[in-house]
């Protein structure tokens, strides 16, 4: 039995937001048709003959006029479904999360994702590895950082940053950092020619071992010049030796050289008062990675 006809009564911002929505290309069916099913209640037809019209049953013409004489636009809209419950939810998730803390079951190194939902005993090892993936979590990965407890952090991470940003006019702004037991191999390189005739480019499986060497180098940061040296030990000579070959490639310039807290960059006080143009900036402990 079809309910009793509900007089429907537009207003013209509601009468334009329809008659838009049935001219859009875009609308979806649905919408295209309870738009149709209101404006044509508004003009006073009845239920049968819209449902003719539009092409669906009385019943979801009688929905539809209801729906929007008691909620207006918002009443075309599908009401929320609850749908079904979740199997797992937040607390699953805290769960994993407070197990990841823990060491792994004896006889493992790391946890798995079997090893998480074994000890876990209700949930399955596939959500355990999409809530792994969804939060960027590697089992596998080995992850490490170091954390400075330089008490002048912020000053010192300021002075190297503002260099880089903003370099004094005229001034060269160099990086310099040194690589020691750096392996000197010698390897055969060229040409191998093969009985069929053919020739091979590259170097050879076998090497000679020369000891190890230590690399200086130093960075022009508005450039990206680089001028390095090898030396066989990395002491404070070698080091010292190094920037006489620095400041003697940008004679009269004002150098801002950024180093880390090597012992054999510190206390050298008497170089740079027979060198005024350079000027030394250390990065924070343990904060390397800025220069």
């Amino acid at each position: 039995m079809i309910p009793e006809a509900r007089e429907v009564h537009l207003s013209r911002k509601d009468r334009k937001v329809l008659e838009a929505c049935c001219r859009s290309p875009v609308t979806l069916q649905r919408d295209l048709k309870r738009a149709r099913i209101v404006l044509l209640a508004a003009d006073g037809r009845s239920t049968r003959s819209i449902a003719k019209e539009v092409g669906v049953q009385p019943r979801i013409v009688s929905l539809w006029r209801h729906r929007y004489a008691d909620h207006g636009l918002e009443g075309l809209q599908d009401k929320p479904r609850p749908g079904k419950q979740p199997i797992y939810t937040k607390t699953t998730d805290k769960r994993i999360l407070k197990l990841l803390d823990k060491p792994p079951p004896q006889g493992f190194a790391r946890w798995t994702g079997p090893l998480l939902a074994e000890a876990l005993g209700d949930v399955d090892v596939q959500y355990v590895w999409r809530f792994l993936r969804s939060h960027k979590i590697d089992l596998v990965a080995r992850k490490s950082w170091c954390e400075s407890n330089d008490p002048n952090f912020t000053a010192k991470a300021a002075d190297v940053v503002g260099l880089y940003v903003a370099p004094p006019a005229k001034a060269i702004v160099l990086c310099v950092d040194e690589k020691s037991s750096i392996q000197a191999l010698e390897r055969a390189q060229g040409y191998l020619k093969l009985p069929n005739g053919r020739a091979l480019t590259g170097q050879s499986h076998d090497y000679k071992r020369h000891g190890t060497t230590t690399l200086f180098a130093a960075l022009e940061v508005a450039t990206g010049k680089i001028i390095a040296t090898h030396s066989k030990r990395r002491r404070r000579v070698e080091f010292l030796d190094f920037m006489n070959s620095v400041t003697a490639a940008f004679p009269n310039r004002k150098l801002h050289v950024i180093l880390d807290n090597l012992n054999t960059h510190k206390k050298n006080e008497d170089w740079l008062k027979a060198h005024p143009n350079v000027q030394f900036h250390f990065t924070p402990t343990s904060a390397s990675w800025l220069n």
